[in-house]
């Protein structure tokens, strides 16, 4: 039996902008509005919502967003979405460090495990600060460290038999690159496209 889909909720127009300009930076603006374009989400071709905190934008836009990027670029589109999620988390940087907390912050005097916790939750900052139904966290256990989100608006009622979440994947490792200045293995062991309570995000060992 299919699962019920989701009500449906909003993210701020921040979070969509931001989302809007990663994707025109790695995928070149007639790219994009192809996208838009295929996805039904024509209105927001060379209409970019404004950088405030605004509730306008649906999460099931969000989410076909991320999937017609992946269903446009076929194999590559994985890729793609990766890079769209480490250009997303510069972006945050650049524009929106005060929404995630992390303006000013002596960062660098931390031990790498305490930076790399540090910035994941400022992610979820950013998050809760986006939508007050937001429920995400950080969790470490045995030594590991994971970034959950139960309510993930890139896999909002989608379904599949893997994890398909490949944007967060590329925020968490340009994320916990820019705390520690070392790539680190970042791995989706849960989805809730595929049934999961939640999305889960493992960061694993530094890549050689």
């Amino acid at each position: 039996m299919p699962r019920q889909p989701r009500p449906d909720s909003y993210i701020i127009n921040a979070i969509f902008l931001q989302a809007l300009v990663a994707s025109e930076e790695v995928m070149g603006a007639e790219g994009l509005n192809a996208v838009l374009r295929n996805c039904g989400l024509e209105r927001f071709v060379g209409n970019y919502p404004p950088n405030d905190l605004a509730h306008v934008v649906k999460t099931t836009d969000y989410a076909r967003l991320n999937a017609a990027i992946e269903d446009s670029y076929g194999h590559t589109g994985r890729g793609i979405l990766r890079r769209i999620g480490r250009a997303s988390f510069q972006y945050a940087i650049r524009e929106q460090a005060a929404l995630m907390g992390i303006a000013g912050a002596a960062i660098k005097l931390l031990p790498e495990k305490q930076r790399i916790k540090f910035i994941l939750n400022g992610l979820v900052n950013a998050l809760k600060k986006s939508n007050a139904d937001v429920n995400a966290w950080v969790e470490e256990k045995d030594g590991v460290i994971a970034f959950i989100d139960q309510t993930c608006g890139i896999c909002w009622n989608r379904e599949s038999t893997h994890p398909i979440c490949h944007v967060y994947i590329g925020s968490v490792s340009e994320a916990v690159k820019w705390a520690t200045g070392f790539d680190y293995e970042i791995t989706e062991t849960h989805c809730s496209a595929m049934g999961h309570e939640y999305c889960r995000f493992e960061v694993g060992t530094q890549k050689k």
